[in-house]
C-alpha cells in the first residue's frame, strides 16, 4: 500500500482531522482569493492589498465552523452563512467569506434528503443573494452578486448528486450482500434436503434388508438340528439379503463423494420395475406377497419411481416385521388419470398398543417372535410421507377394518415444481 493509500485510510478514520485539513484548505482560498481584484482597469489582477481585520476575523471563523460540519451540518450553515453576510454588509471590496458558506450548503446537501436540500438551498440562495444585491456597497447587477447566486446553487446541486450516488452505490452493495445470504440460504437448504434424502435411504435400506437376515438367521437357528437342508436354505436368503444390502449401501453412501472421486456409483437407484424382485425377497422370507398392477406404459419420474418403490418396500417390511404370524401382503399398482396410485395391504390380527406417528408397535401389528423387542418408534410413516410429499403427492397410512394394516400413496406421473432433483 502506498504512502498516499495509507494517508485516504487514515483521514477516512479521522473524520475530524479530515474536515480540520478541508477547512484549512478553505481558509487559504479564502485569503488568496482576497488579493484578487475582479474591478481592476484590466479586468481580474492580483493586487497586493492587505485583506481588512475584519475580514480575516469572517474568513477565520467560517473555516474553523467548517471543522464541525459532518457533526452538525445545519449550524454550520448558519454560522458560515451569518459571517457571509456581515462580509457582503460591510466589506468593500469582498473577501470570498461566503466560500466558507458554499462549502457548509454541500455538506448539508451531501448528507440530508432531497426536499430538504431543496428548501434549504433555496433559502440559502435567496438570503445571500438578496442581501449581496441589495444591502451591499456593489451595484444589485454586478457579477459578485451573481457569483454567489451561481456558487450556492451548485453547492446544492453538487451535494445532491453525490447524496444519490452514495446512495445508489449502498444499495447496490444491499442487493449484493442480500443476494448472498440468499445463495447461501439456498444452499444449506439443498444440504439439508440432501441429507435428509440419505437419511431415509438409508433408513430403508436398513429396515429392509436387516429385517429380512433376521427372520432367516432366526429359521436358521431354529431348524439347525432337525433339518440342516432347510437352515442351509435360510442362510443363502440371509447371504444374499446382506449382499443386497451392502450393494445399496454402497451406492447411497457413493453419494457423499466428490464429483473427483473414483468409484462413484453407476448403478440406476432402485424403481417400480425391481417390484416382482421386492416381492420375491419377502415371500422368500416366508411372507406371502400378491402383486397386482395397472399401470402398464406409464413411465414415472425418476424421483416418484424411487419414492413408490421405497414405500412399498417399507410397508412391507413392517407387514413382515409387525404383523405378525401367517400375515399375507397384498401390492396394488394402478394408474388413475394424472396420477399412480400404490397400496399395501395385510391382514395382520394384531393387537393395537398404541398410537403412533412412525412404525413399529404403534401400527397396531403384534411385532411376532421373530421381529424382537422394540424400543421407540422408527421413521418408517414418517419417511413415506416426506418422500411422497416432497414429490407433490400425498401418503396414508393407518388400520384397517376388522384388522390389518393399509398404506397408500398418490404419485404424480409428471415432473412437479416442488419435486427434488433426480436420485442418484
Amino acid at each position: 500500500m502506498s504512502t498516499l493509500e495509507r494517508m485516504r485510510d487514515w483521514l477516512r478514520d479521522h473524520r475530524l482531522a479530515l474536515d480540520a485539513t478541508i477547512a484549512a484548505g478553505v481558509l487559504v482560498a479564502m485569503v488568496a482569493g482576497s488579493f484578487v481584484d475582479s474591478h481592476g482597469a484590466d479586468g481580474t489582477t492580483w493586487s497586493a492589498r492587505t485583506p481588512d481585520v475584519l475580514s480575516l476575523a469572517l474568513m477565520a471563523l467560517g473555516a474553523a465552523a467548517l471543522v464541525f460540519r459532518r457533526r452538525a451540518p445545519m449550524k454550520v450553515l448558519v454560522a458560515t452563512v451569518a459571517v457571509s453576510l456581515v462580509e457582503l454588509v460591510t466589506a468593500d471590496p469582498r473577501a470570498p467569506v461566503a466560500m466558507s458558506a458554499v462549502v457548509a450548503l454541500y455538506t448539508v446537501a451531501s448528507s440530508t434528503d432531497r426536499p430538504t436540500t431543496w428548501r434549504v438551498g433555496l433559502l440559502t440562495m435567496t438570503v445571500l443573494t438578496a442581501v449581496a444585491m441589495l444591502a451591499g456597497p456593489l451595484p444589485w447587477y454586478a457579477q459578485d452578486n451573481l457569483g454567489v447566486f451561481a456558487w450556492t446553487g451548485m453547492a446544492a446541486a453538487a451535494g445532491d448528486a453525490v447524496r444519490s450516488r452514495r446512495a445508489f452505490v449502498h444499495a447496490i452493495k444491499e442487493r449484493a450482500l442480500r443476494a448472498e445470504r440468499t445463495r447461501e440460504e439456498e444452499a444449506r437448504r439443498r444440504v439439508a434436503e440432501e441429507r435428509l434424502r440419505i437419511a431415509r435411504d438409508l433408513h430403508d435400506v436398513v429396515a429392509h434388508h436387516i429385517a429380512l437376515v433376521n427372520v432367516q438367521a432366526g429359521v436358521a437357528s431354529h431348524v439347525m438340528d432337525k433339518r440342516p437342508d432347510q437352515a442351509k436354505e435360510a442362510l443363502a436368503h440371509v447371504r444374499e439379503a446382506s449382499r443386497s444390502a451392502l450393494n445399496e449401501l454402497r451406492a447411497t453412501v457413493g453419494l457423499l463423494r466428490q464429483s473427483g472421486d473414483p468409484e462413484a456409483p453407476t448403478e440406476p437407484a432402485p424403481g417400480l420395475a425391481r417390484l416382482d424382485e421386492l416381492a420375491d425377497t419377502f415371500r422368500n422370507a416366508g411372507l406371502p406377497v400378491e402383486v397386482a398392477r395397472s399401470d402398464s406404459g406409464t413411465v414415472l419420474p425418476a424421483a416418484a419411481d424411487l419414492a413408490a418403490y421405497r414405500v412399498i418396500q417399507e410397508a412391507l417390511t413392517n407387514v413382515r416385521k409387525h404383523a405378525g404370524p401367517g400375515a399375507k401382503a397384498e401390492v396394488s399398482v394402478v394408474r388413475v388419470g394424472p396420477v399412480v396410485e400404490v397400496t399395501v395391504l395385510d391382514n395382520g390380527p394384531g393387537r393395537d398398543t398404541g398410537p403412533g406417528p412412525e412404525d413399529g408397535p404403534e401400527h397396531g401389528h403384534d411385532p411376532g417372535q421373530d421381529a424382537g423387542p422394540q424400543e421407540g418408534g422408527g421413521h418408517g410413516l414418517l419417511g413415506m410421507r416426506e418422500r411422497v410429499t416432497a414429490i407433490g403427492g400425498s401418503c396414508t397410512a393407518g388400520p384397517r377394518y376388522g384388522g390389518g394394516f393399509r398404506v397408500h400413496a398418490i404419485l404424480p406421473v409428471k415432473n412437479h415444481a416442488s419435486a427434488l432433483g433426480d436420485p442418484v
